[in-house]
């Protein structure tokens, strides 16, 4: 990464939420190029509801109305070239910039909703519903909350796997795979308990969650710089 970052951001209130899932099913949603990443032998889903704060490109600070709003993201794992990184399936985001802006210069599926995200205390209320004349309804809700202390994730276990991600994929009109890299601080996850209904959501792209408690870990902070995309 001999250039320099692109944009920053600052990632609030993070829940991670996964679910085991067969990989035939995740291969009918991602490019041929790209080859499901596992776990294991086994692929994953994950739904991931945050904040956005402080986004703004290098050198320009953020504008207050447009620079902090709720984010979503469905995601699964892919490699593409040897390299591991995200994949995603669909960004929902509060913010009409945001999404035009991602999807133009990132080649990214984001989507706009109405959104809102609460903390009271430690405890996160969450919640969207999209309304993206482009784009199939769906609908989100979570409540969560930390329920220990900040501990990384160790080398090697799932939850280092699923995290430590410092690139994502995508593809633009074309078919052509696109890498953009990304740089942050190790995760201050911690471990999570709450109540999350993705049913709707991950529904939009032909796929069902089994009917198992997601794992969940969550994150107060983390600060991220971003790179252009490149052709890879």
């Amino acid at each position: 990464m001999a250039a320099p970052w692109l944009l920053r951001m600052r990632w609030l209130d993070l829940l991670f939420a996964h679910w085991p899932m067969d990989p035939d099913a995740l291969r009918a949603v991602v490019p041929p190029a790209l080859e499901i990443d596992t776990f294991e032998g086994q692929a994953w889903i994950g739904v991931v509801p945050f904040t956005m704060a402080n986004v703004g490109p290098r050198g320009v600070p953020a504008f207050p109305r447009y620079g902090t709003f709720p984010e979503l993201n469905v995601r699964t794992y892919v490699r593409h070239r040897g390299r591991p990184g995200v994949w995603f399936l669909s960004l929902d985001a509060m913010s009409w910039p945001a999404v035009r802006g991602a999807r133009l210069v990132f080649h990214l599926p984001y989507v706009h909703a109405r959104m809102r995200s609460r903390r009271d205390g430690d405890l996160v209320r969450y919640g969207s519903l999209r309304d993206d004349p482009d784009r199939p309804a769906a609908r989100f809700e979570a409540t969560y909350r930390p329920t220990g202390p900040v501990a990384p994730a160790a080398p090697g276990t799932f939850d280092a796997w699923a995290t430590n991600r410092m690139r994502l994929f995508s593809a633009d009109r074309g078919g052509r795979i696109w890498r953009a890299e990304i740089d942050h601080p190790r995760w201050p996850l911690q471990p999570a308990e709450g109540e999350v209904d993705a049913a709707a959501l991950v529904a939009t792209h032909g796929l069902s969650l089994p009917g198992l408690a997601p794992r969940l870990l969550f994150a107060e902070r983390l600060d991220v710089h971003g790179w252009a995309p490149v052709r890879d």
